[in-house]
């Protein structure tokens, strides 16, 4: 642990730091006035980054006639380091990278077979953030002035976000049966044997929680409902979770247990969960229930995107099961609404690209079931930000400066400022409506 000096300056460097985000290239006095900060320490703490080069002298421009030579502007190195935010989905590692001006990076991604040990998925990751950061041949990736990453596991992280220094126990070796996520992903030791490895790999702090609730984060800040203070994210993918914004915050629930849309009880004579209960939404709603439903009733598609090509070539099998699993998952999401308020649903994950004929069963189910007084009030939207939304939410949660992180578990560790936004075209359904 740090100890009290070392964080106070620490706590120094992060507010010049934002105050350079937040305005610009500015002179030691516009810094000293912005600051409160002693002359002294103000000079000492700009000495530091300078030498680290996360700060360097703005181009100056010729001063005017019969003026002495202006005072020098100091600004952010953009080429100084990065911010990370990595994305250990259950058969995918998607990575998210913004500099230290935050401008994004840019993302990535790349599929793998389900239960992949953490070892070689850190190393996918490792090459992918390469690809983003320029950091090739063997080059080492400069974090600088914002030396943390953040994580997104599927699962419960429990504890609060939290630097996790230590490498925790070595059975979350990544060896599952495919039904969950493979990778330990809802066992506190794999994530501990993450953290440990990515710490090994890069050499910073890691703050982790998991990765559809860090989804819905991004959402909210860049994507489907940018600006919305009452949010409800549900992302149907291999796993079926979700996220809340509550008032205008993130809302993580005790034991980091907020959002586990997947596990409402849809059908008490259904499926076995792999949550231990029975007839789940995430047994009728997660890839592979609607796959393994489509083959059952005839159809032949080994994936989403066969899945989706199919309903767009008029698949009768295939637009009767989506209606049926859009009412199902319509009628999970009036509940949460007459329960939450939202006023804005975002639907996500990749069974969402079947579009139309998923979502407006979901609207309409979801329009028919919620309070009447509430149904022209609640806004449907399918989420924007694709598979980079949970590497995006935990960069922002590594940042931490983001309103919607206001009452979340921070870390001392952690940096200021989430990155600039993305463009983003929003798609907006209203829920009572039929196509």
């Amino acid at each position: 642990m740090p100890g009290p000096l070392s964080q106070l300056r620490r706590g120094h460097e992060e507010l010049v730091l934002g105050l350079l985000r937040r305005h610009g290239p500015l002179s030691r006095g516009e810094l000293g006035k912005h600051c409160g900060l002693s002359r002294t320490t103000l000079y000492d703490i700009l000495a530091e980054l300078v030498a680290s080069g996360a700060v360097v002298a703005a181009t100056q421009q010729e001063a005017p006639r019969g003026r002495g030579r202006p005072a020098e502007t100091l600004t952010l190195n953009p080429d100084a380091g990065q911010a990370i935010g990595i994305d250990f989905a259950r058969r995918a590692v998607h990575v998210a990278a913004v500099n230290v001006a935050h401008e994004v990076v840019g993302s990535a991604s790349e599929p793998h077979p389900a239960g992949l040990p953490w070892e070689e998925r850190v190393e996918l990751a490792a090459r992918l953030v390469r690809g983003l950061t320029g950091a090739h041949g063997g080059g080492a990736l400069r974090l600088g002035a914002l030396s943390a990453i953040g994580v997104g596991v599927v699962g419960p992280v429990g504890g609060g976000p939290k630097t996790e220094d230590g490498p925790g126990d070595a059975r979350g070796d990544g060896r599952g049966d495919g039904r969950g996520d493979g990778c330990g992903g809802n066992d506190p030791r794999g994530h501990e044997r993450l953290a440990g490895l990515l710490r090994e790999r890069f050499g910073v702090p890691v703050l982790a929680d998991n990765n559809t609730r860090l989804a819905a984060l991004a959402e909210s800040i860049w994507g489907a409902a940018t600006g919305v203070e009452d949010v409800l994210y549900l992302r149907l993918s291999h796993g079926v979770g979700g996220g809340l914004v509550v008032g205008g915050s993130l809302h993580r629930g005790a034991y980091g247990l907020s959002g586990e849309f997947g596990h409402i009880t849809v059908d008490p004579a259904g499926a076995r969960c792999d949550c231990g209960g029975t007839g789940c939404l995430e047994t009728v709603a997660s890839i592979r229930a609607v796959l393994d439903a489509y083959r059952a009733a005839g159809g032949r598609a080994e994936d989403v995107p066969e899945l989706v090509k199919a309903v767009r070539e008029g698949d009768a099998v295939a637009h009767r099961l989506l209606r049926d699993v859009g009412s199902r998952v319509g009628a999970v999401l009036a509940a949460l609404c007459n329960a939450i308020g939202p006023s804005v649903v975002v639907v996500g994950g990749e069974l969402a690209e079947a579009g139309a004929a998923l979502l407006d069963p979901v609207g309409e189910t979801l329009g028919a079931q919620i309070m009447p007084v509430t149904r022209d009030r609640v806004s449907l939207r399918r989420a924007t930000l694709g598979e980079a939304a949970g590497a995006l939410g935990a960069i922002a949660l590594v940042l931490h400066e983001s309103p919607l992180l206001s009452r979340y578990p921070a870390d001392g560790d952690e940096a200021e400022r989430p990155p600039a936004a993305p463009e983003r075209a929003e798609e907006t359904m209203n829920p009572g409506r039929r196509r």
